[in-house]
């Protein structure tokens, strides 16, 4: 339970604030806010409890308030608030990434320390471009993305991104950027883990090989499970002939697992999980607990000596961030690396994930249910659109959940969950029947 603390005043005047993927007008008119957390549980201003079952954003994977963290982050407020990250540095960033390298696949030695998984991710589009030109391909200049992926909102994570709604606002973007198909396939509804059908699917990228040629293409990004999209998990053997085709082609592989990163597969990474290295690896939320703002963009060995080697004398790579490796992020991910490994958290979501997998597939056959996924404490149920226009659905269910103490996370008419790591299974069957009467009063 949580402490009994006095409701944080809320704002009379919610009209200055533009708030992020957020329908602003609809919301200023019945806002809907947290005053506090801990543990599995939200709390709003009246003293509601709301069961969370997304992980705050995908992000609070060791759950509210761990004690741990907090402590961190107050101790290195006091003590070093920020230190200067071009040509100065403190220690943290240094220990953090040698505990991150610690944690992560064998070859990603490397990382360099952003404040998202958006400035990741272009983070790591640079760095391929300038790895590329480093080894003498400079016309290495093509980056391919995936249809459905979602890469975070920098012009290059937009760009590679393939959520129509992301980018029909904002023009062409970068040039010299395509996609591959996306992985759903709708005769694979209602499967339970990944699909046995649909490697061939990564085939698609000989498609574009043959469109560009090999010799212009700098790298290809994914989500190894695409969470924004709703859940859509990649096909048995996708990944692996995924890994292939850059291969043959001297294309360098990107991971984006700022959603599939520290815990969620049971894992440290997805990339872990389905035996699959990459070349870069994006992560950011779950690498503080959602606690402090924090990406992190790790290369293996052959990447960074490309670029740092083999560089002249001086700065190798022009990029950074005035808050890289800022001293309170670095605190709170070490805290937080802590806490997964002191409390097994990784091992106790792959104990779960069973338990979960049954317990989402249950709401197959409810009002309006099209279709059902999951993957590790990943799960998305899908529902046809109403009558009146697609994306309707889904909110109204949100909604539904949130008046009755049910965090779910609604991306259209796909509802997706990624309850923290600390769920109880009692908590996993809480959530779902929550659902199961979203689903039912708003048939």
């Amino acid at each position: 339970m949580l402490d009994d603390k006095p409701a944080a005043a809320v704002p009379n005047d919610l009209s200055a604030y533009w708030m992020p993927f957020t329908a602003n007008r609809a919301f200023k008119a019945s806002p809907r806010l947290f005053v506090s957390a801990r543990d599995m549980h939200y709390v709003t201003p009246d003293g509601r409890q709301v069961l969370d079952a997304t992980a705050g954003l995908w992000c609070v994977n060791a759950g509210h308030g761990r004690p741990k963290i907090v402590a961190a982050i107050q101790e290195q407020a006091a003590t070093l608030d920020y230190a200067p990250s071009f040509q100065l540095s403190h220690p943290l960033p240094f220990e953090l990434a040698l505990r991150l390298r610690d944690i992560l696949p064998a070859k990603l030695e490397h990382v360099f320390f952003s404040n998202s998984g958006s400035e990741a991710v272009d983070t790591a589009l640079k760095i391929a471009l300038a790895c590329q030109r480093a080894r003498g391909e400079g016309q290495r200049t093509r980056l391919i993305g995936r249809e459905r992926g979602y890469h975070g909102v920098g012009f290059g994570g937009t760009s590679v991104g393939g959520l129509v709604n992301n980018r029909r606002q904002f023009g062409t973007l970068l040039t010299g950027v395509d996609h591959l198909r996306h992985t759903y396939d709708p005769p694979a509804r209602f499967t339970k883990g990944q699909p046995e059908q649909g490697a061939e699917l990564a085939d698609d990228l000989e498609r574009l090989v043959a469109l560009h040629g090999a010799e212009t293409i700098a790298a290809v990004i994914v989500e190894p499970v695409a969470g924004s999209a709703g859940v859509l998990v990649p096909p048995k053997g996708y990944l692996e002939r995924l890994r292939a085709i850059c291969d043959r082609h001297g294309i360098l592989l990107i991971f984006d697992e700022v959603i599939t990163g520290f815990g969620r597969l049971g894992r440290a990474t997805a990339s872990e999980f389905f035996g699959i290295e990459p070349d870069i690896m994006v992560l950011a939320k779950g690498v503080t607990n959602g606690s402090v703002p924090m990406g992190a963009t790790a290369v293996t060995a052959a990447v960074h000596d490309a670029v740092v080697e083999g560089a002249a004398a001086g700065i190798e790579l022009f990029h950074g961030y005035t808050y890289s490796g800022h001293p309170l992020a670095c605190a709170a991910a070490l805290a937080t690396l802590e806490t997964y490994a002191e409390e097994g958290l990784f091992q106790r979501s792959a104990q779960l994930s069973g338990h979960w997998e049954a317990a989402v597939h249950s709401l197959a056959g409810e009002p309006n249910v099209i279709d059902v996924r999951n993957i590790g404490l990943m799960g998305a149920v899908e529902l046809a659109p109403r009558a009146d226009g697609p994306g309707l659905r889904g909110p109204a269910v949100f909604q539904h959940c949130f008046d009755n103490g049910l965090l779910v996370r609604a991306s259209g008419d796909t509802i997706a969950m990624s309850p923290p790591l600390i769920v109880s299974e009692n908590q996993i069957d809480e959530a779902i029947e929550g659902l199961r009467a979203a689903l039912r009063a708003c048939a």
